[in-house]
């Protein structure tokens, strides 16, 4: 899965990726995420991917529940 990962959502703080993890799951789609926070300042973003073959079910879930 690693090497063919799409990026399909990012956001600042921890739980809103949380909530989407949850959704991709429910259709079963799995996700990665990747936490580019700074430890000193907790600036930056937290990305979400997933396989590019579940790119468009994701984003269209995405899509769907306003996220």
């Amino acid at each position: 899965m690693e090497k063919n990962l799409r990026e399909i959502y990012s956001a600042d703080k921890m739980y809103k990726i949380n909530i989407i993890q949850e959704l991709l799951a429910e259709h079963d789609i799995d996700s990665v995420t990747l936490d580019q926070k700074g430890s000193a300042f907790l600036v930056g973003e937290i990305k979400l991917y997933v396989d590019e073959k579940d790119e468009k079910k994701a984003q269209g879930i995405i899509a769907a529940h306003n996220m």
